[in-house]
């Protein structure tokens, strides 16, 4: 009678099951006597420095002025206005060039300074709130805020001022249509729309000479 053949994957010459031996090395590995020596090994007393370009001087034209500052090429425009050269009026709220209100004009246009590095901007002329009038002489733009009620906490407001600034410089003779089409980039979270599209119609009839502020 023919022997049944024993399985050599089941018992090894040794004697050792593979049951046996998966046991063996989950608790090596669980225990770490299988572990590459640089993953044992003691980790530095002293933790290297952060690496990466240093802070680096530029200078910026803000509402007509040089500010020279020294920022890191990472750092955006909005950081160097409120942190550096205590420029508060454009506000960090969204950071991700959704909502709005950091919004300054460069070179006439406007953009959202949470997107713009301060070194980027460098060269070009840059427009905040806090350039386009005052507390005893307020800009058309802010005067037609007030008189329609188009703001409520008021935080969104220093970007909706300078958006709808930059937007009357390009559309002089807007329609309601178009106020609503060129303002798409603000978000008001009190939900003013309606007294920032009037303002910016009463705007645009004050600075033709239409109407007188007040």
């Amino acid at each position: 009678m023919r022997r049944k053949k024993k399985n050599a994957r089941e018992h090894p010459p040794d004697g050792l099951s593979r049951r046996d031996f998966l046991r063996g090395a989950s608790m090596a590995v669980s225990t770490g006597l299988l572990a590459a020596p640089e993953a044992t090994a003691a980790a530095p007393e002293h933790s290297p420095g952060v690496q990466g370009p240093g802070a680096v001087p530029i200078t910026l034209q803000i509402n007509g002025k040089a500010h020279s500052l020294k920022v890191e090429p990472r750092v955006t425009l909005l950081d160097a206005l409120r942190n550096q050269l205590d420029i508060t009026g454009a506000k960090k709220v969204c950071d991700r060039g959704v909502c709005g209100a950091c919004t300054v004009i460069l070179d006439g246009r406007p953009v959202y300074a949470c997107n713009v590095l301060a070194i980027e901007a460098e060269g070009h002329r840059i427009e905040t709130i806090e350039g386009l009038g005052s507390a005893s002489e307020l800009h058309p733009v802010m005067a037609a805020f007030v008189e329609h009620d188009a703001q409520q906490c008021g935080f969104c407001t220093p970007g909706f001022v300078v958006a709808c600034k930059a937007f009357l410089d390009k559309h002089p003779n807007p329609t309601m249509k178009d106020v609503e089409r060129g303002l798409g980039g603000n978000l008001c979270r009190c939900g003013t729309y309606a007294g920032v599209r009037e303002a910016v119609l009463e705007a645009a009839q004050t600075l033709k000479g239409g109407r007188a502020n007040g």
